[in-house]
């Protein structure tokens, strides 16, 4: 028969059974600010959040939230796991920097340590260090460049970022239509990194005379590579060049900056990621807007009455997209299932929200050429996919070409990749560019070939999500610090333990009956411009998801010493979580087996009797501890932090 494959628990496992943190790539505590709503204590829930990101705010709308895709409820009860982006979301618009409470984030840097996991790279532990004023120059004021200036400076450090743009925000600002962000959300809390002394230069790009050399010559002892994937990739087709066709991150960038394409009425965009849906769902606001605005010219006499019927006329937009007059449409190589865009719970929303506003989707076709008239797009001919991955599951599309299909379009947005720009550096500075066109680095500390420099993000990874970049950023600025102090941090944890009494012990009243619901969306029939899409909760919905919260903090702790092996938590347990097996039934490797019998104080192959639990199944319902009759079950929240250790030297 098949071993129970375990782990025995250690002090990292009680982190890790906290899922949804270990799905964020900056460990979010996120479960801990989700159990902060229900009991209305949304100050403390937006500080948890707040203190391992600089930007929580902007994450509450538009991250991808690996936090959920990872989410125990999620796998317990499938597709429903908790609204934790949305929940990040009700918290910040209380206390967040573009609440009517902004300061409140002050506390991290002032000793307030939230009440959650910790972790080395978190705002409090960060703002207790003293360095000395040395400079470090960071390339590019995206959400990672920042993220990194952000840590830098609570350690110390002069930190100074280069932005090639005349605005912060990298491919967060540019790439994001702002029916997702709003800018002043963004803006808010790159002021808040500013107001740490982080200076930023704007419109100063890295070039062929201004470059890392001549950094290191204004005394910049470490450097960060940030810039971002701001270069769209085109297809090796007929008509690719001919006028109408766009590249999807040009067109988002242009749109964000309040330039306008002329798209006509029929625009098909191909690709299937997320840059794809965001690209059609501005484009058909672009379509129908022009609709409004031509409808207002023909029926007003004056300007100011042409702008007030612009909304007026929303229905005749309507009217076109029904009639087909304008038109816009999602063709991709994938199934819908396979799109990249359906990858994580987030994108999935995506998807519906852009169905939802009337965007067409063609599934498992390929772009064969595009077809123009008078230099113009007029159609763009489409060949049948047969499989989009071999048989080892990697990308290598197929294709029925007697199979064919022409759609009619006066635009063409290529949404199927993006590219970094690194021209900058120079072969004398000794950082190595990989076949990809990305820069390349170590893993574990981001440094690149070159004694000082560190790249990460986009520039370093190809694009990355917004969160990925937080993180790398984060990382560089734990790398600098340590080269530039020429110490690795030692850390040490503290443990808290809290001892819940069975007989007063319960989980939130129904958690376990709520269905997941997100937010209310605005209708369809009123997303035009640049009106925010997605709405908040009102306190009662944001109180019931939070209560549908499994509490991965808290989980039954046996102690075998009371164990009377009566099997009762065993047979009570809901979800079958637990099993009384032979020691000899379990994979172990032989020196934790020798620890069990070293710890027991038995004699090696004497026979034992374990507990296994599988731990993803658990829902924290503690009937397993109420029913014990020794008090070998008991429930308990375990919380550890990360500090450093004797100021961090090794």
């Amino acid at each position: 028969m098949d071993k129970y494959k375990v782990r025995l628990r250690d002090l990292p496992s009680f982190r890790e059974e906290v899922l949804c943190m270990m799905g964020c790539p900056i460990h979010t505590d996120a479960g801990m600010y989700v159990q902060s709503v229900p009991k209305g204590e949304y100050e403390e829930g937006y500080l948890i959040a707040r203190s391992p990101n600089p930007f929580a705010s902007v994450c509450g709308r538009v991250c991808a939230a690996p936090c959920e895709d990872a989410c125990r409820k999620g796998k317990v009860n499938i597709e429903e796991p908790i609204t934790i982006r949305s929940l990040k979301k009700f918290i910040c618009e209380r206390y967040g920097a573009e609440s009517k409470q902004p300061d409140t984030q002050g506390k991290l840097l002032t000793g307030h340590i939230p009440n959650s996991h910790g972790w080395s790279g978190d705002a409090p532990l960060l703002s207790k260090q003293d360095k000395s004023n040395r400079k470090v120059a960071v390339i590019g004021a995206g959400v990672g460049g920042l993220s990194c200036a952000h840590d830098l400076a609570l350690r110390g450090y002069r930190v100074t970022v280069f932005e090639a743009s005349d605005t912060a925000g990298g491919m967060v600002r540019f790439g994001i239509p702002r029916y997702r962000l709003p800018n002043y959300v963004l803006e808010k809390e790159i002021q808040k990194i500013a107001d740490l002394g982080v200076e930023i230069k704007y419109k100063t790009p890295l070039t062929d005379e201004f470059g890392i050399s001549e950094l290191r010559k204004q005394g910049y002892e470490a450097i960060f590579i940030a810039v971002g994937a701001q270069s769209g990739r085109s297809l090796d087709i007929e008509g690719s060049n001919i006028n109408g066709v766009i590249k999807a991150i040009e067109y988002l960038v242009s749109g964000n900056r309040g330039l306008k394409y002329n798209l006509g009425g029929r625009v098909v965009v191909i690709g299937g990621g997320l840059v794809a849906l965001d690209a059609a769902r501005d484009a058909l606001r672009t379509l129908m807007e022009n609709v409004q605005r031509e409808r207002v010219r023909l029926t007003a006499e004056a300007s100011e009455v042409a702008e007030q019927r612009i909304f007026e006329t929303l229905d005749v937009a309507r009217a076109a997209l029904r009639e087909g007059a304008i038109e816009v449409n999602v063709v991709s190589l994938e199934s819908m299932d396979q799109m990249p865009a359906a990858r994580s719970i987030q994108g999935k929303a995506e998807l519906v929200e852009t169905k939802d506003e009337g965007i067409i989707f063609s599934h498992s076709w390929g772009p064969k050429r595009i077809i123009g008239e008078n230099g113009k797009v007029k159609a763009v001919e489409f060949k049948k996919v047969v499989s989009v991955f071999d048989e080892k599951g990697r990308f290598n599309p197929t294709f029925d070409e007697s199979v064919t299909k022409v759609f009619e379009a006066d635009s063409v947005i290529m949404a199927i990749g993006q590219a970094v720009e690194v021209s900058f550096l120079k072969k004398e500075e000794n950082v190595e560019v990989s076949p990809r066109g990305t820069i390349k680095i170590n893993l574990n500390t981001l440094a690149t070939t070159a004694e000082g420099i560190y790249a990460g993000g986009d520039a370093a990874f190809g694009p990355r999500n917004l969160i990925d970049a937080i993180a790398d950023g984060k990382k560089a600025a734990a790398s600098i610090d340590e080269y530039l102090s020429g110490k690795r941090r030692k850390l040490r944890y503290r443990v808290n333990v809290d001892v819940l009494q069975s007989d007063h012990y319960s989980m939130p009243e129904d958690y376990d009956v709520y269905a997941r619901k997100t937010p209310a969306l605005l209708e369809p029939e009123r997303r035009i411009g640049l009106q925010e899409v997605e709405q908040s909760y009102t306190e009662e919905e944001a109180v019931i998801q939070g209560a549908r919260c499994l509490q991965c903090h808290t989980s039954p702790v046996y102690n075998s010493d009371p164990c009377i092996l009566c099997g009762r938590c065993s047979d009570v347990c809901p979800e079958d979580c637990f099993a009384f097996v032979p020691l000899e039934e379990v994979d172990l490797s032989v020196e934790d087996r020798e620890n069990i019998y070293h710890t027991l104080g038995y004699k090696k192959n004497e026979p034992v009797t374990v507990l296994v639990k599988d731990d993803e199944k658990c829902i924290r319902c503690g009937l397993c501890a109420a029913i014990c009759p020794t008090g070998a079950m008991m429930m308990e929240r375990i919380i550890v932090k990360e500090e450093f250790a004797n100021g961090g030297q090794q």
